[in-house]
């Protein structure tokens, strides 16, 4: 018998000061078997940092979803639903299917998080250099479990963004993440 994804619920108020972008979103996250809180949290950070792509992007007509990601590879781990204009992946896919997402996107986004990320960096920047729809960002090998921490079935969090940092606050206490972006 398969295991099944446990699901959780976030509501998720977004204060991107840097982009002007204010909204609450209420989020259900499907944890795959083989997924970790902090890949999870990850993932939701990295929605909310691309948030503002909603207005940015598309110009107010797309919604906020989680795609498949573990489940299936074809599938971003978030984007835009609709007619996919952003795509975003975090950990650290390889190139072919980065190639193919930016062939089916307007924009694709990586977020890099583990204490392996830079060793992935460094063996797969060149493949990546002719991708011009595609940014990667490296979050801090720290962020993640704390990230984690902040893990419940139901949360109620608080995203601000201003000068390229994003707390995400809740009642389990606050996490400071500043990406940096290398492509």
């Amino acid at each position: 018998m398969a295991l099944k994804s446990t699901i959780f619920k976030a509501n998720l108020q977004i204060a991107d000061i840097d982009h002007g972008y204010y909204a609450d979103h209420a989020l259900t996250l499907a944890r795959h078997p083989s997924e970790t809180d902090e890949r999870m949290m990850v993932r939701l950070v990295a929605l909310a940092l691309q948030a503002h792509e909603l207005q940015d992007t598309c110009g107010g007509d797309g919604t906020l979803a989680f795609g498949a990601g573990l489940s299936d590879p074809n599938d971003p781990d978030a984007d835009f639903t609709g007619r996919k204009r952003v795509w975003i992946e975090v950990g650290q896919p390889e190139d072919k299917p980065l190639a193919k997402a930016c062939s089916q996107a307007d924009a694709v986004v990586v977020y890099a998080f583990s204490s392996a990320a830079d060793v992935w960096w460094r063996g797969i920047e060149t493949k990546l250099t002719r991708l011009d729809r595609l940014q990667v960002w490296r979050l801090p090998t720290e962020a993640a479990p704390a990230l984690a921490a902040l893990a419940e079935r139901s949360m109620q969090l608080q995203a601000t963004v201003m000068d390229g940092v994003l707390t995400l606050s809740s009642t389990q206490g606050s996490v400071s993440v500043e990406p940096l972006r290398w492509k």
